[in-house]
């Protein structure tokens, strides 16, 4: 069986991969990963590394070039089922051009008119006070043009909950949140949102009409993302947790540490229990699933809500809040969670045959994957400040196969391209990612930190450099080296340590 995933970020490349070569435990079947589109560079390393997947190719990075590729793969025999990854398919309407060529049953996710779960928070906050979902407290819709009712609501909001989110309320690539913790930072917050957001608002919206904007009180609480599989029957599967550092810096979020497309993952999360999945099944996905049901949108797909949930001082989950709701996996999330199943291809083809009920994910509880981002860092003939606000691109890349070989890391190419030689494509270059299983008596703090060093040791090693034009003994590259370090903290922090990872380990 054939299963592509669309894209060309880590993620696609990375469920090919995991696709492909991850052994079930209670099956045999063999599947195939495609890449649909990908980079120049995945191909090259998919022939060093020896990963058995293949790779087709579109005109461009438009939706036509996606449909056509897809519908010419499924007719000749090259793909079964298609993933994609980026939400701006689904926006821009891969579903529905794909069920309009007589292969809807074979793609999963939204239509273009489903996709406001991710596409409109607005629109989605409504869904959920409809269908009793828990989100922040109280939340607000205003006209980010009228100055006078932002500030209003956004001081209510910190006077009662010592805190306000402002949200760009459609696509950002989850960057759109904005957080307001005193009053002497909300114009500058309020003005840094409307200048990265107001080219949008008015090519939507024009002059004279309302730019919507979400206020939201501040949730306190541990960030936790979960993702699930859902087939077009409403049966659905919890994936294991991962836990994600979005901030570009170690800290929290502000002007200077801005949230990022995602600078590592880990899973299992620190906190992640069998009660805290319980939780999000019965107060999230349940009631969710009821939602897509009722709206005659469901359709197989992959939710993935970013909550925030609240501990006892033995970890035990309290109160769960969603802040969004996503329609894909990921990333670099999903790329620790894919690496931690044995059954993906099964897990993907019970998503399309309506079975999901009958195919619980296998997860290798004994094992810790770790994923770190290598950036573009700082510097440059313009003194750019590094990724994500302004970076170099087309540097040389050079790179230690056989020490990544022999160390068991998988590199997977993300902004990078290859043609004779590799070139740096800026943004985040590739990622370091690892599993490693925790030995018995172990607390997971030790193996999250021996994972973490690995990965650390192949960076400061100098294994993989992007050469910076001003300095040919120099690396671009930057990383943040604090992924995991969560897990030491939880051991410190909660009354009970964490000593093995994992839903249904038995182990506490």
């Amino acid at each position: 069986m054939k299963i592509g995933f669309a894209g060309t970020d880590g993620r696609t490349l990375l469920s090919a991969i995991v696709v492909a070569t991850a052994k079930s435990e209670t099956g045999s079947e063999k599947f195939e990963g495609v890449v649909i589109r990908g980079t120049s560079a995945m191909p090259e390393f998919a022939r060093i590394f020896n990963w058995p997947i293949s790779f087709i190719p579109t005109r461009d990075n438009s939706v036509i070039s996606y449909t056509a590729s897809i519908v010419e793969g499924l007719k000749s025999g090259r793909l079964d089922y298609i993933i994609p990854m980026p939400e701006d398919l689904f926006y821009q309407g891969l579903v529905d051009e794909v069920m309009n060529a007589g292969f809807g049953d074979r793609i999963a996710g939204f239509t273009r008119d489903g996709s406001f779960i991710e596409g409109d928070k607005i629109a989605c906050k409504r869904l959920c006070k409809e269908f009793n979902i828990p989100v922040a407290d109280e939340w607000f819709e205003v006209d980010a043009r009228q100055w006078n009712e932002v500030l209003k609501t956004v001081l209510y909001l910190i006077d009662k909950f010592g805190g306000a989110v402002m949200k760009y309320p459609y696509s950002a690539g989850g960057k759109g949140s904005r957080i307001v913790l005193d009053s002497w930072q909300i114009r500058e917050v309020y003005e840094q949102l409307i200048s990265d957001y107001g080219k949008n608002y008015k090519r939507i919206f024009g002059e004279g009409n309302p730019w919507p904007l979400l206020i939201e009180s501040r949730m306190s609480g541990v960030e936790i993302s979960f993702t699930a599989f859902v087939d077009n029957k409403g049966n659905f599967q919890i994936l294991p947790t991962a836990m994600d550092y979005p901030e570009r810096f170690s800290g929290p979020s502000s002007k200077d540490n801005p949230i990022t497309g995602g600078m590592g993952s880990i899973s299992p999360h620190p906190v992640e229990t069998e009660e805290l999945i319980e939780m999000a099944r019965v107060h999230i996905f349940e009631p969710f699933v009821k939602a897509l049901k009722a709206k005659n949108i469901m359709r197989p797909c992959i939710l993935y809500p970013g909550c925030i949930v609240s501990l006892d001082p033995y970890l035990k989950p309290i109160r769960i809040r969603m802040c969004e709701m996503n329609i894909r996996v990921g990333e670099p999330e999903f790329q620790v969670v894919a690496r931690r199943l044995r059954n993906l291809g099964y897990l993907i083809r019970a998503m399309f045959d309506g079975n999901l009920n009958e195919v619980p994910p296998e997860v290798r509880h004994d094992q810790v994957s770790m994923t770190i981002a290598l950036v573009t860092g700082p510097g440059g003939p313009e003194g750019q400040k590094g990724y994500p606000w302004s970076y170099t691109v087309n540097e040389p890349v050079e790179i230690d196969f056989e020490y990544f070989k022999k160390k068991n890391i998988w590199l997977i190419p993300s902004a990078m391209e290859y043609n004779e030689k590799y070139k740096s494509g800026g943004s985040r270059i590739a990622y370091l990612i690892a599993n490693t299983a925790v030995k018995e008596g172990e607390a997971v703090a030790v193996t999250a930190e021996r994972l973490r060093k690995r990965l650390l040791d192949a960076f400061d090693a100098g294994k993989i450099k992007v050469i910076p034009r001003e300095n040919p003994s120099g690396n671009r590259l930057d990383l943040r080296r604090d992924v995991g370090y969560h897990y030491a903290i939880c051991e410190k922090t909660f009354l009970r340590g964490i000593k093995t990872g994992g839903v249904n380990s038995g182990k506490k």
